[in-house]
C-alpha cells in the first residue's frame, strides 16, 4: 500500500493557472499511452483539497445543471476543508479538516490492500509529506508554462532527494516522471 501524488503540471511547476483553471491541460486531450485507467484500478481511497473538490463540482458534476453528472470516483474520498461545502448525493465523500495523520489512518483502513491517491492541491500533498506519509510522486509534465498559479508541491525536498523510478515520453507534449519519496527517517 502506497500513498501517491498523481498529477499533471506545467513545465514551470503549476497544477492550475492563476484562475484555478485546467484549460491549459485539457487542450491536449488524452495523453498518448495514458496510464490513468491502470492507476485508478489500484486506488482504494482518495484525498483532495476543497479547491479541487469545487473544481470537480463546477466542471463535471454540475457542468449542466439540468443533467448533473455522477461523482467521478467509486473510492471513498476525503475532502480537506475549513468551509462548509455542498455534498454530492450518492457519493462516498467525507469532509474533514485539521491534521492529515488521523485521516490518513482512516484512509489506510478504507483502502484495504490498495493505494491512496492524493489528487491535490500541492499544499495538501505537502502536509502528507511533512509527516512522512507520502510514498510516491507520479507527475506528467506538459509542454506549457503558466507563469503563476497553484504550485505542484510547495515544499523543499532536498535531503534526501526524490529517487527517480522511471521517465516516460508521451507523444510530443508530455513526459511522465515517477519518483519514490525518501524520507530521512526511513532511509
Amino acid at each position: 500500500m502506497k500513498t501517491q501524488y498523481y498529477t499533471a503540471t506545467s513545465l514551470d511547476g503549476f497544477i492550475a493557472d492563476s484562475h484555478n483553471s485546467l484549460d491549459w491541460l485539457f487542450q491536449f486531450g488524452e495523453m498518448e499511452g495514458d496510464s490513468y485507467s491502470n492507476f485508478i484500478q489500484e486506488i482504494g481511497a482518495i484525498a483532495m483539497g476543497s479547491t479541487t473538490y469545487e473544481w470537480i463540482l463546477t466542471h463535471h458534476v454540475n457542468k449542466n445543471p439540468d443533467h448533473p453528472q455522477a461523482w467521478l470516483y467509486e473510492q471513498p474520498t476525503w475532502v480537506f476543508t475549513s468551509r462548509i461545502l455542498p455534498p454530492i448525493e450518492g457519493a462516498n465523500v467525507r469532509f474533514v479538516k485539521g491534521d492529515v495523520r488521523p485521516v490518513h489512518q482512516e484512509m489506510i483502513a478504507a483502502a484495504g490492500n490498495k493505494n491512496i491517491w492524493l489528487v491535490g492541491g500541492g499544499d495538501l500533498v505537502g502536509q502528507f509529506y511533512d509527516y512522512d506519509l507520502l510514498d510516491e510522486i507520479i507527475v506528467s509534465i506538459a509542454s506549457v508554462t503558466l507563469g503563476s498559479g497553484a504550485p505542484l508541491l510547495p515544499r523543499a525536498i532536498t535531503t534526501p532527494p526524490l529517487k527517480l523510478l522511471s521517465a516516460t515520453v508521451h507523444g510530443d507534449s508530455f513526459v511522465s516522471l515517477h519518483y519514490q519519496v525518501q524520507h530521512a527517517s526511513k532511509s
